[in-house]
């Protein structure tokens, strides 16, 4: 869609929402030049600003820039974004050259103190209007809809190939489904806001507020006719009128604001060539010189004559530019041949076809993402690039398994090579159908992890815009989005899912093919090969047996919970005097600082409010009784509210075991993380956590045994530094805390007090993650010179640690990564910011990420092991759970004296690391007696 020409087209462009939008764009090949420099937003932006201008030809053009002063609306409402994360400072240094290039270009910026991109863009956008100007606000921000007329229209920007969307009234209209745009304002009243922390109407979402509004015009309208609305629904919109009418308030953009700025002031001039051209120089924006200057820059690069580096990111003229006029590839513009089998001619053409190779892709189509709940309505295979083939099935499970049958051999051959994305899904839906797919195996999710440990962004489509610059069919085109109207797979025409289903084949086949060649450059390729994909099948067999849960007993201490809640709730109001809401972070902050004064110094949120986070309360705890009782209640709450009251509603019911599902590509480390339910995070330290485990009880008949790594962490810093008194203290099996107390303290082990033990303790582990002589001293309750006098005492006596640690950093900063002792990569990109917070956080990872990295890679490896072990002896016992440095095994009486030695046995021997490594096991009859 174009804009319409007019001799007086005015475009407005909201300079954050625009800049933050191309900096994410490229944030998975970001454009680094030679200096290092991160240029994707200065590029993404500029050459945003240039389609405009080149193929909207506005007659006047301005960009607008929130400021960075505080906001009005932050003064009506302090907690206004302040869920906003910090700005990130690739940004931040690109801000200042975007201020040049508009300024070279002649583009007047506008900013005023006090008021948003938002207020400025309206009141300009509501002047010009009255001026006889077409104005376009450029940005993709929704609220802009309530701005729209017949004179001023939004511009949202195309993405991932699409084009353009522009938005007049009619648009808007039927967007936000109102009958006039003023309307917007009420919906984005009720509705509230995540990213900008308007409150809203609590129980009230998108689809309710249009409906209301629907019904009763506007906000004013619902609360004349209150006797219409009932329940909760009705509560809310009582307790919270104030906060419903200050929502609206927030969202309502200004068309008033103050300013000099004259629209006559944004008329299209002629750019400064010599100033662009410096500025592009400096960027190396060779092919935007050629665009906008007609001429060639010549770009004299810092390490110019050097070898290329394969392993730094692509500069503009090392790679072909991605800009925004490209073209993505989806299913209507690229050539392919997927096809339906659903005849038994053309599943036997198809068994045969995978007969005949050594690797193919497959997916299954399902109608659920809970594993232990989807049904297999299809399975698509892919061979080679263009090219799929889709397997229907019905809705009987009998048939289905018929059909799936015939695929049986070849899923369960060592011979071929299986390829999908989340692999361990499908192994475990195949499961179900008495199909158990073995390796070798490559999973382009995995493979993606390993290339880039620190990006979370790695769903299948969108790895195939960043990787592949295609964009796939969307789920949501063929089932819809979330709520009841959504449709099973079921419901959709077979030729659709067909088309659907080859495609994720396909595309997930090219990702493979582009991921395998990177992954082999390094010794990646090996850890993927022999640890993570042979995990996978191990956590799938984890994750189908599940955890047998005292359900009563969870019960039982919800209700103990319960009365201790109240308890220590009637002791905190008796402390402080008076009764407010405790979990009211804001209400706790005032009755600690300002009616009982526990801190002449309290410390503040960015939004204003009293700081009441654990950190804080922890050093207030010797200032009044009522500290203790505040973090014994959030204690209580949280065991009750996040593990007591939700885990037995988890509990299979086909089962009745609980199935938590393990995750390989989350935690950057390399470490395992799981999730519904979460039970790395179980608590072990205090008296009422432990009681949750005694929840994790044995099959009927059998009995728990779990197996621990002692000191993991301290064995491979030890081992990686080869600081000779550590692993001399390993090596003959000295306690290593009251060794290193005895070092420290130059005393000898015998004398050793166990307040020193517990210091040496301290000290041990909290080297690991770069504890300082502060933080040291705030654990240890001491002053800062006893804990700095512990920590230089500590490195004189273990001086390798020190070497190791400085090593560490010096490593990171020359090569821009560390690795462990398998060689998994962390990278680092901050470890040589300007800032000095952001630094320290990558300098603290330079040293743990190989420490915890090892320690996650040989547990991987013993787990791999021990399933081959049990496997092979025909064992009945099942390993069910891995918990940090932890593993849990359902045991049968008769197995239980053998396994446990095996066990011991392989989880030493896992990783050859040139320090010993202990293993300590023990059964019970629940998971707190065995550990």
């Amino acid at each position: 869609m174009r804009t319409q020409d007019t001799e007086k087209k005015l475009f407005l462009l909201d300079a954050y929402a625009l800049i933050f939008r191309a900096y994410f764009a490229f944030s998975k090949n970001p454009r680094i030049n030679s200096k290092g420099l991160n240029t994707s937003a200065i590029f993404g932006f500029v050459n945003s600003m240039l389609e405009i201008i080149k193929n909207e030809k506005p007659s006047h053009l301005a960009v607008v820039f929130d400021p960075p002063t505080k906001l009005k609306r932050a003064e009506i409402y302090s907690e206004y974004k302040a869920n906003r994360n910090e700005t990130p400072e690739d940004i931040k240094l690109s801000v200042p050259y975007i201020f040049e290039i508009l300024q070279a270009m002649n583009i007047p910026v506008v900013i005023q103190n006090g008021y948003e991109a938002d207020d400025v863009i309206g009141t300009l956008a509501k002047e010009a209007e009255q001026m006889g100007f077409l104005t376009y606000m450029m940005t993709p921000d929704k609220d802009f809809g309530q701005l729209v007329s017949d004179q001023i229209f939004m511009y949202k920007p195309g993405r991932s190939g699409k084009p353009a969307e522009i938005w007049g009234v009619p648009e808007v209209c039927e967007k936000f489904e109102v009958k006039r745009v003023e309307q917007v304002i009420d919906i984005l009243g009720l509705w509230g806001d995540a990213v900008d922390n308007i409150p809203g109407v609590p129980g009230v979402g998108e689809k309710t507020s249009k409906k209301l509004i629907g019904l009763y015009d506007s906000m004013e309208g619902i609360y004349e006719n209150l006797d219409q609305l009932k329940g909760k629904q009705l509560e809310n919109f009582k307790n919270f009128k104030d906060q419903a009418f200050l929502s609206k308030h927030l969202a309502t953009i200004v068309t008033d604001v103050p300013h000099e700025f004259q629209v006559e002031d944004a008329k299209m001039n002629e750019p400064n060539k010599e100033a662009l051209k410096k500025v592009f120089t400096e960027l190396e924006f060779r092919r935007l010189a050629e665009r906008v200057l007609g001429e060639s820059i010549q770009v004299q690069k810092e390490n110019e004559g050097e070898q290329m580096d394969l392993f730094a990111a692509q500069t503009e003229d090392s790679k072909d530019v991605i800009e925004e006029e490209t073209q993505f590839k989806n299913l209507e513009n690229t050539s392919h041949n997927y096809v339906l089998c659903d005849t038994e001619e053309k599943i036997d053409d198809l068994i045969n076809k995978l007969g005949k190779t050594s690797t193919f892709c497959f997916d299954t189509e399902t109608t659920s993402l809970n594993v232990w709940e989807a049904e297999l309505v299809g399975v698509a295979f892919s061979l080679k690039t263009g090219e799929g083939y889709y397997v229907p099935f019905g809705e009987s499970f009998a048939e289905s398994k018929e059909i799936l049958n015939r695929f049986k051999t070849i899923l369960e051959s060592d011979k071929f090579e299986k390829i999908g994305h989340n692999l361990k899904y499908d192994i475990n839906v195949l499961k179900k159908y008495g199909v158990r797919v073995v390796g070798p195996l490559f999973d382009t999710m995995v493979a993606h992890y390993l290339l880039h440990p620190d990006n979370n962004r790695r769903s299948m489509d969108v790895l195939a815009e960043n990787e592949l610059n295609y964009v796939p069919m969307s789920i949501t085109e063929l089932i819809g989005k979330k709520g009841k109207s959504q449709k099973s797979m079921r419901e959709v025409p077979v030729d659709l899912a067909c088309e659907y289903a080859c495609e994720d084949t396909d595309i997930t086949l090219q990702l493979k093919e582009l991921f395998e060649p990177k992954l082999k450059k390094g010794k990646e390729y090996e850890i993927f090969r022999d640890v993570e994909m042979p995990l996978i099948l191990v956590l799938g067999d984890m994750e189908e047996e599940g955890v047998n849960l005292d359900t009563e007993l969870l019960h039982d201490y919800s209700k103990r919970l319960e009365k201790e809640i109240a308890e220590i709730e009637a002791k905190i109001y008796e402390e402080a005097g008076m009764k407010f809401l405790i979990s009211s972070p804001k209400q706790v902050g005032e009755v600690l600082f300002d009616h009982l004064k526990v801190s002449s110094k309290p410390k503040k949120t960015k939004t204003g409010q009293y700081a009441t986070n654990e950190e804080v309360l922890q050093k207030l705890r010797s200032k009044h009784p009522v500290v203790d009782l505040l973090l014994e209640y959030r204690e209580v709450v949280k065991l009750k509210n996040t593990y007591v009251d939700p885990l037995p509603e988890l509990v299979n019911p086909k089962t009745l075991h609980l199935h938590t599902s393990y995750n390989q590509v989350v935690a950057a480390t390399g470490r395992l993380s799981s999730d519904k339910p979460n039970l790395q995070n179980i608590p072990i330290r205090s008296e009422r956590g432990k009681e949750i485990r005694k929840a994790f009880i044995p099959s009927e008949g059998r009995t728990l045994i779990a197996a621990d790594y002692s000191q993991i962490e301290l064995r491979i810093i030890a081992a990686l530094s080869k600081d000779k008194n550590m692993m001399e203290a390993f090596q003959s099996g000295q306690d290593i805390h009251a060794s290193t107390a005895a070092k420290v303290y130059d005393i000898s082990i015998e004398e050793v007090t166990r307040e020193q033990r517990s210091h040496a303790k301290m000290v041990n582990f909290g080297i690991i993650y770069g504890i300082s002589a502060f933080g040291l001293s705030q654990r240890l309750g001491i002053s800062r010179k006893e804990a700095k006098q512990i920590i230089d005492s500590y490195f004189e006596q273990f001086p390798g640690i020190k070497e190791y640690m400085d090593a560490s950093i010096q490593n990171a900063r020359e090569n821009g990564y560390v690795e462990t002792v398998l060689g998994r990569r962390r990278y680092l990109k901050d470890i040589n910011s300007g800032n000095a917070v952001v630094r320290g956080f990558a300098e603290r990872n330079a040293i743990n990420s190989p420490i915890q990295g090892s320690a996650a890679d040989m547990i991987k490896l013993a787990m791999i092991k021990i399933q081959e072990f049990m496997k092979d002896a025909n064992l009945k016992s099942k390993m069910i759970l891995q918990i940090h440095d932890e593993l849990i095994f359902d045991a049968t009486p008769d197995e239980t004296e053998d396994l446990i030695q095996k066990v011991k046995d392989l989880m030493r021997e896992a990783l050859d690391i040139g320090v010993r490594m202990d293993v300590d096991a023990n059964t019970g009859e629940n998971w707190l007696e065995a550990h």
